[in-house]
């Protein structure tokens, strides 16, 4: 069975399993899965896509599987005013992180070494195990992706 295209979140009604992943297993073009319910399938799409929370992937019969963003070890990070909050921002970007971005929060992969740079900059940086989600780069591919700058 294969699995050749992605409703996104909202465009579908019912799901006939569900499959639950890590933010490296949903940037995906051909893998094979096990849903929850002990389906076998072959994602098959023309190109690499991100899944995000909610994405239905299309089976060959019309099924459709639901994608869940399974919990993973991460660090969410606060600043006690938005200035300390946004230059922590400007450093992560800098470091390409994918960075998840939720009101006056981030979230970013666990990381010691960046958890101390976050405490150097004034923030705060918790462990968490929650669903991560990042923000989309600006050209419309997956956070952390290959990007079209030089560095000096």
């Amino acid at each position: 069975m294969r699995a050749t295209a992605v409703s996104p979140a909202g465009t579908w009604s019912a799901a006939a399993d569900a499959v639950v992943l890590d933010y490296d297993r949903r940037h995906r073009r051909r893998m094979a899965f096990r849903t929850l319910g002990g389906l076998d399938f072959v994602l098959d799409l023309p190109r690499a896509t991100v899944l995000r929370d909610g994405d239905g992937l299309v089976l060959e019969d019309g099924r459709i599987v639901r994608v869940e963003a399974a919990p993973e070890g991460l660090l969410e990070i606060e600043a006690p005013d938005r200035p300390t909050l946004v230059r922590i921002a400007w450093h992560l970007g800098n470091r390409h992180l994918p960075t998840q971005l939720i009101g006056e929060r981030l979230r970013i992969r666990e990381d010691h070494v960046i958890a101390e740079m976050v405490r150097g900059l004034g923030g705060v940086a918790m462990p968490v195990r929650a669903p991560f989600d990042p923000e989309r780069g600006a050209y419309g591919q997956a956070a952390g992706a290959a990007h079209s700058h030089a560095h000096g």
